[in-house]
């Protein structure tokens, strides 16, 4: 499943549509390290639930699998096989919850991105809903306390390509467990989110990801492999459903999910970031605020789909393979309103506000 590099998308009224508040990241004005402390102090304090809640964070659409057998069970990334058929399912809020277990399929648990250890089990970390994904237990157990990175040797391997082996990451030599593709980015996002959200506490956690500072918080060969899967596994609408979700569950947010760009704007870019593969999409919208029921826009790649949102995530236009007149396409006969405009380009999304006069 090819999923779309997303700075913003409506959801369907399956997932709950929610989005931040207007305002929430008006004070992420800055750039590098400095903005990453602007949003920690957007997203610090939330409201830190028990660990028992996080049961009933599970017991939702957005933890469901809607997108690969779409069959409503668990989604879980240690199991989900995006190109077959998975080898076991879990039924959210039965008795799959762990449990004991003694191979694969057993039940689901609460499995920590970032290891309860790292933190000695400490609070709010421990039931924070954003790094706290529901599992499959055994394979939660065989990654146990060990980073999250590239593995060069395997000793084990999950039924659905999830391994655990010997290190490629430079500069760290232990063991290290390493998700399939279809999951890196969102668990790279993970990781992104908690080096924010822990920014006043993370310099003191001795863990083999970290390098003991609050700014950088990952080792350089770390976070390589963290900006390489962010760039390659974009932002996904499952991701952005969990992140509602949770929003909805603690009151604060993934602030890589709702603006990925954000990501490269404070630790910069992988050692295989290409310029080929990743070049700026130039797109702009006039007149805006839009008059005499039209718009302009213009850009220089060719649109695939053009579609026009209001605010209650109804479709008001939608145009697959556009005409164009000197690379300009236009609109007409809109309402006056407000919309959100999305372009289809090249595998990417870009959304821009629209006010119709």
């Amino acid at each position: 499943m090819k999923k779309a590099f997303l700075v913003f998308t409506l959801l369907a009224t399956i997932y709950g549509f929610s989005q931040p508040p207007a305002n929430y990241y008006n004070t992420a004005t800055g750039t590098g390290y400095p903005l990453k402390t602007q949003l920690y102090n957007i997203i610090k304090g939330h409201d830190s639930k028990s660990y028992a809640a996080l049961w009933g964070l599970y017991n939702h659409d957005a933890y469901k699998d809607n997108y690969y057998e779409d069959d409503g069970s668990l989604l879980d990334f240690y199991s989900e096989k995006p190109n077959g058929t998975d080898s076991y399912n879990y039924t959210i809020g039965s008795g799959d919850q762990c449990g004991n277990y003694s191979g694969e399929g057993g039940c689901y648990n609460r499995e920590h991105v970032i290891p309860q250890s790292v933190f000695n089990e400490g609070s709010p970390m421990k039931t924070d809903g954003h790094h706290v994904m529901p599992t499959d237990g055994y394979v939660n157990g065989q990654r146990s306390n060990h980073p999250i990175g590239k593995v060069n040797s395997a000793s084990w391997t999950s039924t659905n390509g999830s391994k655990k082996g010997s290190s490629s990451v430079s500069g760290y030599t232990g063991t290290v467990f390493e998700p399939i593709d279809e999951f890196k980015g969102d668990i790279a996002r993970i990781h992104f989110y908690f080096a924010t959200r822990y920014e006043n506490q993370v310099s003191n956690w001795n863990y083999g990801m970290f390098n003991g500072t609050s700014n950088q918080v990952f080792t350089d060969g770390f976070l390589d492999i963290l900006l390489q899967w962010h760039e390659n596994d974009p932002v996904s609408d499952r991701e952005i459903a969990i992140n509602n979700r949770v929003y909805d569950f603690q009151d604060n947010r993934n602030p890589y999910i709702d603006n990925p760009q954000y990501v490269h704007e404070i630790w910069g870019y992988s050692s295989t970031y290409s310029n080929d593969i990743f070049e700026p999409i130039a797109v702009s919208v006039y007149p805006n605020p839009a008059k005499d029921q039209k718009i302009n826009i213009t850009t220089d790649k060719a649109v695939e789909e053009i579609r026009l949102y209001n605010l209650n995530g109804q479709i008001i236009q939608q145009i697959k393979n556009p005409n164009s007149q000197n690379n300009i396409y236009t609109l007409e006969n809109l309402p006056q309103g407000f919309y959100i405009l999305n372009l289809n380009i090249e595998n990417s999304i870009i959304t821009k506000k629209v006010i119709v006069n």
